[in-house]
C-alpha cells in the first residue's frame, strides 16, 4: 500500500493510523510518499477543476495496477472523523477490487 501524505496535514494522523492498521492486519507493506502530487495526479481523486489533495491511500498490485483505497474521509452522521468507518471502507475497496 502507498500512503501519499504530508506530516503537517490535518488528516495525516487519521490516514496514517488506518493505513498502518491495514498494513499490519493484512500483512501488506506500507510505503509513505511525502507530498507526491505527481503520484496522486496519476492515480488519485481530484475535484472538478482537476486539483488533487492529500492524504490519499492506494494499493499497488503485483501487475502494476494501482487502486484507490481511501481518498477522502467518510464522516460520521454528526460530521466527525470516524476511524472505524474509514477502516471498513478501505477494506471494502480492497475486497471489491479483488473480487472482480
Amino acid at each position: 500500500m502507498v500512503l501519499v501524505t504530508d506530516k503537517d496535514h490535518a488528516l495525516h494522523k487519521h490516514f496514517s493510523e488506518i493505513s498502518e492498521k491495514l498494513s499490519k492486519e493484512l500483512n501488506i507493506p506500507l510505503e509513505y510518499r511525502w507530498g507526491d502530487y505527481v503520484y496522486v495526479s496519476q492515480y488519485g481523486d481530484s475535484d472538478e477543476l482537476g486539483i488533487t489533495w492529500l492524504p490519499q491511500l492506494f494499493a499497488e498490485l503485483e501487475d502494476g495496477t494501482v487502486i484507490k483505497v481511501l481518498t477522502q474521509p467518510n464522516l460520521s452522521e454528526a460530521g466527525y472523523l470516524d476511524q472505524e468507518r474509514d477502516y471498513k471502507a478501505s477494506l471494502e475497496a480492497l475486497r471489491n477490487y479483488l473480487s472482480g
